[in-house]
């Protein structure tokens, strides 16, 4: 394994930072101090492991990069492949089957496929509560099938442990006007919230300013008392969404096309020590000298781009108002991302709108009370404008309702295999950056242990003096699946364990520097993680006996996890 090819202060360099990201004030370290660190956890949406400038990208991302100069990064950390089930797994510690979320947001008829979070897990505010702890979100929720104003709301955020909640209670939608937008327990829109009316809305901004909010408000209202806040942006994924005035800094930055950008970047990832010399990239998808329309296909990745440098500008303004108070010092950061790039095709073929196929152009405008209904793409703006997708429409504007596609996903997943929903590389391997100063002992360094979400659980617990609860409001708590990782963040091993995948029948197992995995329905292949992270040399064939005791692993989890064979019988009760 290469080691890391840049010093900190080169890398600092490379990422545009200056003198003053070399410093920061020193704490006492943990378990010296009575003062427990608050924590901010950040999560982007529908991104790949080579999107952010500090892990190899060419997007401006210089907040992150900060944190990652003053912080770890993890070269081989995991989620679960999909947005929910992440989200399920990353707020209970468990994996998503076991908290009820096996799959999407639809009751399948077993208890691990529920599509609602149960009430055998608890969430990391609920975790967290006990030991003082106040407990906010701003974000995408996505973890309950239960989305109507009139409906049951025992797992919206307020039911399951956070304080104050400013967010989407359900999946994708319009960056302009957010599906299910809610503030606390009551469904709103971005024209009838009382409390954020900005000149115009766009959702990333609205979720920054409103933690920035809550962080004021716990300073005014609970100054003594340490927080846990949960940021869920929906950047980047579909639609691509972009305020003109960040689009306009991408101009004619990806007109060289998929497989130019994509060396480049396995090159930084090369010199950067997030990948090692010897591995080989995974093929390339797409031809761009094949592309009919590239000023639309450029202007896809421009607009992507654009969602995720307002993004970092949020992540900016939350970490300056942390700075304003005293309190960057003593909080804990992560960020990270619930899947690899995605190759959906969304509003990229026929018009997502018939009735624009049918001359509609125009319908009744929304009234300032009305809802978004729970569809995707809406078929309106809230002036009435019927919503347009197809390689005719450029997107980014609130009329638009576009993916950036398949090919530039690839670029994204950049140098790794397959994408969201697939449990090969390119759909589970996610940047984490955990910042915590007087913690992080070698501030700028990488971090090559793997690593799950399911670890953020048992990290909250036991940097926050809190206990994971074996009941809780009465009902058995299955015990937390994960292993702290505070021991990283001094360059120590972590605790020992086997890592397991499923979803949609696509299956892995990792443990140490073996990984068996397959894409549904196909049989197992088995790879070096070591030699060959991005899955190109297949040793099943040679290490029938490893594939088995590994398949064994595997059999026995999905028995414990209530796993089903996929696709699943959807008449049975469970």
């Amino acid at each position: 394994m290469s080691e890391m090819k840049l010093t900190r202060r080169g890398f600092l360099k490379a990422m545009g930072l200056g003198a003053a990201a070399l410093g920061m004030p020193a704490i006492p370290g943990f378990g010296q101090s009575s003062k427990r660190p608050n924590i901010l956890l950040i999560m982007s949406d529908d991104m790949g492991f080579s999107d952010i400038g500090c892990y190899g990208g060419e997007i401006h991302t210089p907040n992150l990069n900060r944190l990652a100069a003053d912080g770890i990064r993890f070269t081989q950390f995991y989620n679960t492949a999909r947005c929910c089930p992440t989200r399920a797994s990353l707020m209970t510690g468990l994996y998503p089957h076991q908290a009820g979320v096996g799959h999407m947001m639809e009751d399948r008829g077993f208890p691990a496929y529920r599509g609602d979070l149960n009430r055998n897990c608890v969430t990391i505010p609920e975790a967290l509560r006990p030991a003082g702890y106040r407990t906010y979100m701003c974000g995408k929720w996505h973890v309950t099938r239960f989305v109507g104003k009139d409906g049951p709301k025992h797992n919206w955020p307020l039911q399951r442990g956070y304080d104050k909640f400013y967010g989407t209670i359900t999946g994708a939608g319009s960056f302009y006007d957010p599906t299910s937008l809610c503030r606390d327990n009551t469904l709103i829109t971005p024209l009838n919230d009382p409390e954020h009316k900005p000149e115009q809305f766009y959702y990333t901004n609205a979720i920054s300013d409103n933690a920035v909010k809550y962080l004021r408000a716990h300073e005014q209202e609970s100054p003594d008392k340490p927080f846990f806040m949960y940021v869920a942006f929906t950047a980047a994924h579909w639609p691509m969404h972009a305020l003109e005035k960040d689009i306009a800094k991408y101009k004619g930055k990806f007109d060289q096309g998929y497989g130019h950008y994509r060396a480049e970047r396995f090159a930084r990832l090369k010199q950067m020590g997030l990948i090692d010399d010897d591995w080989d990239m995974s093929e390339q998808a797409g031809d761009w000298d094949r592309v009919r329309n590239k000023e639309w296909e450029a202007r896809c990745m421009e607009v992507y781009a654009a969602m995720i440098d307002c993004m970092d500008q949020g992540i900016g303004r939350i970490v300056a108002e942390l700075r304003r108070q005293g309190a960057f010092e003593n909080t804990l950061v992560f960020f990270l991302q619930d899947n690899g790039g995605c190759a959906e095709t969304m509003g990229r073929g026929r018009n997502v709108n018939e009735n624009w196929e049918r001359g509609v152009t125009n319908r009744e405008p929304m009234a300032a009370d009305e809802l978004q209904p729970n569809i995707w793409p809406p078929m309106k703006t809230r002036d009435g404008r019927v919503v347009r997708g197809g390689p005719q429409v450029m997107p980014g504007a609130d009329g638009t309702y576009i993916a950036y596609g398949r090919n530039w996903a690839n670029v994204s997943n950049t140098p790794f295999r397959e994408y969201k929903h697939w449990v090969h590389e390119g759909g589970i391997s996610t940047p984490l950056i955990c910042h915590w100063p007087g913690h992080v002992k070698n501030p700028g360094s990488l971090y090559r242990q793997p690593g799950h979400l399911i670890d953020i659980m048992a990290t909250c617990v036991d940097v926050s003096g809190s206990q994971y609860p074996t009941e809780y409001d009465g009902n058995k708590i299955q015990p937390a699946e994960g292993v702290t990782l505070a021991p990283a963040f001094e360059g120590k091993p972590l605790k020992q364990r086997t890592i397991f995948w499923e979803h949609e029948g696509n299956r892995a197992v990792r443990q140490g520097k073996w990984k068996i995995v397959s894409k549904h329905p196909g049989g197992w292949e088995l790879y070096d993680m070591e030699a060959d992270r991005t899955e190109q040399h297949d040793l099943a064939a040679e290490q029938p006996e490893k594939v088995q005791e590994l398949k064994a692993l595997y059999e026995s989890w999905a028995k414990r996890a209530g796993v089903q064979p996929w696709p699943l019988n959807q008449q049975r009760q469970g």
